[in-house]
């Protein structure tokens, strides 16, 4: 297990990663006592948080504010927040191809938004949850998350294989691809691969470039890329273009975004 803290934060990961493809996990601790105020900002995976403090997180959202002791985010999941104290929680991050195998609910299911991972899981959730908080050791509860992903993803549906190509396709190539090219590539017209993406997915294929690109970008702008570099190298027509797309998704400014935090890369 890889141990380290970050910014106040004790933050664990599994020593050669998931046993699953597509799947990201690590533990967090709030060591420094500073609480949690995050926002929730698209990205090309579906994270999900499994919280193990005794303080439920607060979603604050379009639909107002919950409380909630897990959650899942959607790839795009329009403005929210996350806040909470003395926070300690186990982040797995799936890509859609995992997500729509492990959650039990297409992506598209999630409307969205920020959900509640009980509402997904049901009694598994729970139980996932205490035993996940009676386990002291950060090596064990990444074990037992990885052993129940696992189990889950042996009775999984799977994905079409037109739709993982189409993704992976847009992943390798960082969002710079036509739509004409993915159907193409399928074997499919452009209405046909549009409505089985958007079905498997919950987002259309250009969406889904869109949502990519714009990740290289916020990594990078974070990383303290200036503006119209950042817009070169991720593909975009020019500056104007890259703000358009930020303002969009995140619904602020490239250097707005370059200042915040998110959930764990």
């Amino acid at each position: 297990m890889d141990r380290g803290a970050e910014n106040g934060w004790e933050v664990a990961r599994p020593l050669g990663g998931a046993s699953l493809d597509g799947v990201r996990m690590a533990g967090f601790r709030d060591r420094a006592a500073a609480g949690l105020d995050m926002q929730v900002l698209p990205q090309p995976a579906v994270v999900v948080v499994i919280g193990l403090g005794g303080d439920p997180l607060t979603v604050e959202s379009a639909a107002g504010r919950r409380p909630m002791e897990s959650l899942v985010a959607a790839l795009s999941p329009g403005p929210a927040r996350i806040r909470g104290e003395h926070v300690e929680c186990v982040e797995v991050c799936l890509s859609p191809r995992a997500a729509y195998a492990l959650l039990g609910v297409p992506p598209r299911e999630l409307d969205g938004s920020v959900t509640g991972l009980e509402d997904l899981w049901g009694p598994q959730e729970r139980r996932l949850r205490e035993r996940l908080t009676e386990t002291a050791k950060w090596s064990e509860r990444l074990a037992l998350t990885d052993e129940f992903l696992t189990r889950r993803a042996a009775e999984a549906p799977a994905m079409s294989p037109e739709v993982a190509a189409a993704w992976d396709t847009i992943v390798a190539r960082r969002g710079r691809v036509r739509v004409g090219d993915l159907a193409a590539s399928c074997g499919w017209s452009r209405k046909r691969l549009r409505s089985r993406f958007s079905a498997q997915l919950g987002l259309t294929p250009k969406r889904a470039a869109m949502l990519v690109r714009f990740d290289h970008a916020a990594r990078a702008l974070r990383a303290g890329e200036s503006a119209s570099s950042v817009a070169l190298a991720c593909g975009y027509a020019d500056q104007p273009h890259l703000h358009r797309d930020v303002l969009a998704l995140a619904g602020c400014t490239p250097g707005v975004l370059a200042c915040r935090t998110t959930s764990a890369d």
